[in-house]
């Protein structure tokens, strides 16, 4: 069950072109799943800015004096990243959580491809420690626009069999997008599942070059998530369902972890004609 907390804010560091927020968290981190995230009070109790901002969770600790921390990585796009960004130690943070249905593990030791584009990357890290953990083969691909852009280098290095990058302008590793290296990688390594998070039109990409080749794919999509507990229906998208019928479901409840086949990412916006519930169509 999510629980709300006041966390203390232990560290804000630059990473590139990032933050890393490190908070206390008691409750959290014990419940805590890959592809798991929490929504952020930003501006303050006084603040104009009403609106809670949704990260992923990048890194937990569960035990230590502190009693639980959890680690989230912010780009700076507007006021309430930037109010987030200048935080410093010992401020407080209004934080709910876990929230989301996280991805789901395979059974037994299978190849694995975790694909992440920008901060998009930052809940791979334990997901990818727990695939190691299951005998999984774990290539991992990581890109962005620049070098600056990209984050987690080192780190992801460490827990994954091959690391490939990629950036548009080439200041770092193989110059082009994820999806120019992904499919030698899954032929190679006969990949099984694929994993992705970043921006949408990255998935729908990874998310139909697994599906040429068979496998399996999670996406964690990037949809404006205001409540991040289902209410306020600002995240919808269309889906599949194991029926065959379209529903429009909410990101931070339903997901933001769904199959790659069963989103439909060129309608992603709108409401399709064939979708439960749809409005019908007046031909008069």
């Amino acid at each position: 069950m999510p629980v709300q907390v006041r966390g203390e804010v232990l560290d804000v560091r630059r990473a590139g072109g990032y933050y890393v927020l490190s908070i206390t968290a008691p409750g959290i981190p014990e419940q805590y799943r890959p592809g798991h995230f929490v929504t952020v009070g930003i501006g303050g109790e006084e603040s104009g800015l009403i609106l809670r901002r949704a990260f992923a969770i990048h890194q937990v600790q569960s035990r230590g004096v502190y009693g639980g921390t959890l680690d989230v990585v912010v780009g700076v796009q507007g006021k309430g990243t930037r109010w987030l960004s200048e935080r410093g130690r010992h401020d407080t943070l209004d934080i709910v959580g876990p929230l989301g249905k996280p991805f789901i593990l395979p059974k037994e030791g299978v190849p694995c491809v975790l694909v992440g584009g920008g901060y998009g990357s930052a809940p791979l890290f334990m997901l990818a420690e727990q695939l190691r953990e299951r005998g999984c083969r774990v290539d991992v691909v990581l890109g962005a626009s620049t070098e600056e852009k990209l984050y987690g280098v080192l780190d992801i290095k460490r827990v994954s069999s091959m690391l490939t990058i990629t950036t548009e302008d080439g200041s770092s590793g193989t110059k082009g997008r994820v999806t120019d290296v992904l499919p030698d990688i899954m032929e190679r390594n006969n990949s099984a599942v694929v994993y992705a998070c970043g921006p949408m039109g990255m998935l729908a990409a990874v998310a139909a070059i697994a599906a040429e080749y068979r496998a399996y794919s999670q996406c964690s999509v990037e949809e404006s998530m205001a409540c991040g507990i289902g209410i306020c229906m600002t995240c919808v998208l269309p889906v599949i369902g194991d029926d065959g019928i379209t529903r429009m479901v909410r990101s931070c409840v339903e997901g933001p972890i769904f199959r790659g086949d069963l989103v439909r990412w060129d309608e992603i916006g709108t409401i399709p004609a064939d979708a439960l519930g749809a409005p019908a169509l007046d031909m008069s």
